[in-house]
C-alpha cells in the first residue's frame, strides 16, 4: 500500500513540475500561458505584455491565465528561444535581429534606409514577404503573432555634426553584432565595434568609440546625452520586436479560445506601437533640452546616404534574397 501511495505521489509531483515548466491545461480546464521577456515592466514591451495579459484574461473570462515574467526572470536573451521551442514558455518577444541565427535573410532588418516610416514597417512584416520570412520559423516549432515597434535608429557622436557620408570617415561606432552593421560603417569609411548594450555608456564616456546608433528612447534612458554632443536624426534603421509562440502549443488551443487571444494580441500591439512612438518623441525632446546639438537630414542629404549604401544592397541580395529585398524597398 505504501509503495502504491508513493507512486501516486511521485506521479502528482511530475504533473506539478510539468505544469510549472510550461503552459498547459489544468484539471478544471484553465489554460496557462507564460510570457517571458528581458526588459523592465515599465518599458513599452513590458507594458504591452501586461496589457496583453489583462486583455486575454478579460476576453476569456479567466479561462486563460497569462503569467508575465519581465527582466529575464525566467530566461535571458540567449536562452529564451530554446525555452520557447521546448514549450517551457509559450510567448517571448525578442528583437527581430535575434532571428538571424535561424535564417540569414532576417538581416534585412539592419539594412540602412530601407523603411520610410512606421506604416512601411508594418506593411512589410504583415505582407507577403514579411510573412514568408516568419513562416520559415515554423519548421523550428516557432511562429510569429505580431511585430511590436521600438522605433527608428539615429546617430549620436562626440566629434562633429554628421550631415553627409564623408563626415563618418575615420570615426568609430558602437553597434550590435552583425555583418550588415559592420558593412554599413565600412561603406562610410568608419569603424564598427560590437559592444554590449549595458557597456555602451562607459565606452562613449571613455572615448573607446566616437558614437553609436539607437532609438531616441534607448539613448535618452541610457543618458547618452551626458557624453555625446551631436545627434543626427536620420531614421536610417529599425529596432523592432517580434512576439513568438510555440507552434505545437498554439495549434493545441481550443477553437473558442484562440480567436480571443488573437484579438487581445492585436489590441496589445496597437497599444505598444503607440506607446513606443510617444516615448521616443518624449526622449527626443529631453535630449534636445539637455543641450545635444541636433541635425535633421534633409531629403537631399538622405538621398546622398542612400546612394552611398547602394553597393550594400547588391552585396546582400544573395543572403537576404533579391525578391524579398526589392519587395521591401517597393
Amino acid at each position: 500500500m505504501k509503495k502504491i501511495l508513493a507512486m501516486v505521489a511521485a506521479a502528482g509531483l511530475v504533473a506539478v513540475l510539468l505544469t510549472a515548466c510550461g503552459g498547459g491545461k489544468s484539471a478544471d480546464g484553465q489554460i496557462t500561458i507564460k510570457f517571458s521577456h528581458v526588459v523592465a515592466p515599465d518599458a513599452p514591451k513590458g507594458k504591452a505584455a501586461q496589457k496583453f495579459k489583462e486583455l486575454v484574461e478579460e476576453k476569456t473570462d479567466g479561462k486563460v491565465k497569462v503569467q508575465v515574467y519581465p527582466n529575464g526572470q525566467l530566461y535571458g536573451d540567449n536562452e529564451e528561444m530554446e525555452a520557447l521551442q521546448a514549450n517551457n514558455v509559450q510567448l517571448i518577444s525578442p528583437s527581430i535581429t535575434k532571428l538571424v541565427g535561424f535564417d540569414p535573410a532576417f538581416q534585412i532588418v539592419d539594412m540602412p534606409f530601407l523603411f520610410r516610416d512606421s506604416k512601411h514597417v508594418q506593411t512589410f512584416w504583415n505582407g507577403k514577404y514579411g510573412q514568408e520570412l516568419f513562416d520559415r520559423l515554423k519548421k523550428q516549432n516557432v511562429q510569429s503573432l505580431a511585430v511590436w515597434e521600438n522605433g527608428f535608429k539615429q546617430w549620436v557622436n562626440s566629434d562633429k555634426p554628421l550631415k553627409k557620408p564623408e563626415d563618418f570617415k575615420g570615426l568609430k561606432f558602437r553597434v550590435q553584432a552583425g555583418k550588415v552593421l559592420e558593412a554599413q560603417y565600412k561603406q562610410l569609411g568608419a569603424g564598427a565595434v560590437a559592444i554590449p548594450f549595458n557597456d555602451t555608456y562607459t565606452a562613449l564616456q571613455q572615448g573607446t568609440v566616437d558614437g553609436t546608433e539607437n532609438t531616441f528612447n534607448n539613448m535618452e534612458t541610457q543618458k547618452y546625452q551626458e557624453v555625446q554632443k551631436y545627434m543626427t536624426v536620420a531614421d536610417f534603421g529599425r529596432i523592432d520586436y517580434v512576439v513568438l509562440t510555440n507552434t505545437e502549443f498554439w495549434n493545441s488551443l481550443p477553437d473558442d479560445v484562440k480567436p480571443k487571444i488573437e484579438e487581445a494580441m492585436k489590441e496589445a500591439t496597437e497599444y505598444e506601437n503607440s506607446l513606443a512612438d510617444d516615448l521616443n518623441q518624449e526622449s527626443y525632446k529631453k535630449m534636445k533640452d539637455a543641450g545635444v546639438q541636433v541635425h535633421v537630414l534633409t531629403d537631399a542629404e538622405r538621398k546622398d546616404f542612400e546612394k552611398a549604401f547602394e553597393p550594400m544592397y547588391r552585396n546582400f541580395e544573395k543572403v537576404i534574397g533579391k525578391e524579398i529585398l526589392e519587395g521591401a524597398r517597393k
